[in-house]
């Protein structure tokens, strides 16, 4: 006789989804059972958070009348995907071609950026940005915006107009930059001072003090990054470092007291937890150690770090100092919206680096690992009891080609590394934001 608690009724229960789960309890490099499947789950959700996740042919049957119930038997579904480093800006700047970071930057990415000032450029792209996210299931973005403050309050209101959790600044850059896009040291302070308060931890938004890296901004605007971070302790810091060896030595020319890129920032209180750097692929040991003494996360950039040929980076060496890492989409020097095309890259990028990513570590890094980095797996990430039901719904048979391979794939790691391998945008079936469809393919 199956029982069922009485606690499954219209006060706990007001949403149900049925499918294929899984999700990650932990980093699958540290333990072997860091993940749960379940081939035919049942998703429990009222307001949007998880109650339960169970098996569904006991208890599909006993959900209470009036319940919001969508079948997606045969499908696989994950948590939302996390983005942890990514540019709104330069979506449409995408595969643009040739150069590396420097002369990209000043060839694309400022006349860009420059359009930016124009409110309605930006709530257009803010809105594109947001639709590409929910189209490519992800459901959370770390997010740099441009020096104007009306780019944040685009991206912001495009974000909670879809109920979508989002980490996002102003850029803050007051040198080595075109002229119509340095901003004035004190004014930038000012700006982010207003921004903070008007976005910081407003339903499901983050503020991020936003250095766009070291060479742009000035020590009295670091200074002031620092301050920020001192005024308000929840928030995020976002930058870049060591992306590019051109970058690191015109770094080490700008600040010649600095022991190495990453210390520029550690020298202005830049560096803890909540502290979000992309790429950190030409760090040495002793950086490594203080980023895992501080508490900070690299976000992983594979297809920008190829696009740019900016270099390999090492997971092996973040793990072994037990770094926080995060998968980053990175566009527009990232090539795809697209989490399981970043995730294939970031393959290849270990192969040619004589490491190894298993595909339930690359899941795991895409969800759980990513929320951690962003320090967020309170509330996202997997599908524990009381957590925001953020999830992406996966067709493992997409495509022809999939369906051909999945034929021979013998085992759930198998599928996976398929998925990541073969899969894109026309896998995305739907996705879900707090429990509520936000996003269809078919529609």
């Amino acid at each position: 006789m199956i029982v069922v608690p009485s606690a499954l009724d219209n006060d706990s229960c007001d949403t149900a989804i049925r499918g294929s789960f899984l999700h990650f309890k932990s980093d699958p490099d540290l333990s072997g059972d860091a993940h749960e499947y379940l081939d035919d789950g049942l998703l429990i959700l009222k307001q949007g958070r998880v109650q339960m996740l169970v098996d569904a042919a006991e208890w599909v049957d006993y959900l209470p009348d009036g319940t919001v119930f969508y079948d997606y038997s045969g499908r696989l579904v994950m948590p939302g995907f996390i983005d942890t480093h990514t540019h709104y800006p330069q979506s449409e700047m995408i595969a643009s071609y040739g150069l590396q970071l420097l002369d990209w930057l000043e060839q694309y990415t400022y006349p860009t950026e420059a359009k930016f000032t124009e409110r309605e450029y930006a709530d257009k792209i803010a809105e594109f940005f947001c639709d590409q996210m929910l189209r490519n299931g992800t459901t959370t973005s770390a997010v740099f915006a441009t020096v104007h403050s009306a780019s944040v309050d685009a991206i912001f209101e495009a974000a909670q107009s879809r109920n979508l959790c989002l980490i996002a600044g102003k850029v803050m850059m007051d040198r080595n930059a075109p002229a119509n896009l340095c901003d004035d040291t004190e004014e930038s302070y000012q700006q982010s001072s207003e921004l903070i308060e008007r976005w910081h931890l407003k339903g499901r938004s983050h503020y991020a003090v936003t250095p766009r890296f070291a060479p742009c901004s000035s020590p009295k605007q670091l200074e002031l990054c620092g301050q920020l971070l001192d005024e308000h302790p929840d928030l995020y810091l976002q930058s870049h470092v060591a992306e590019n060896l051109d970058e690191v030595r015109w770094v080490a020319e700008l600040f010649p007291k600095s022991r190495s890129y990453l210390d520029v920032y550690d020298s202005f209180g830049l560096l803890g937890p909540r502290s979000v750097y992309g790429h950190c692929i030409h760090l040495d040991e002793q950086d490594r150690e203080r980023m895992a003494a501080s508490g900070a996360a690299i976000a992983f950039c594979p297809t920008s770090n190829l696009f740019l040929g900016s270099g390999l980076f090492s997971l092996d060496a973040a793990r072994d100092h037990g770094i926080r890492v995060g998968i980053a989409t990175d566009v527009g020097a990232g090539t795809s919206f697209s989490m399981l095309q970043t995730l294939n890259e970031a393959y290849k990028v270990c192969q040619m680096a004589g490491q190894n990513l298993t595909p339930l570590k690359a899941f795991y890094l895409a969800t759980l690992g990513a929320a951690e980095s962003l320090y967020l797996d309170h509330g996202i990430g997997n599908f524990d009891t009381g957590k925001e039901a953020d999830l992406v719904v996966i067709d493992l048979q997409a495509t022809d080609l999939m369906q051909k391979r999945m034929e021979s794939a013998l085992s759930l790691e198998e599928r996976l590394f398929a998925l990541m391998m073969l899969g894109d945008d026309r896998c995305i079936q739907a996705t879900h934001v707090m429990g509520r469809r936000q996003y269809s393919r078919a529609t």
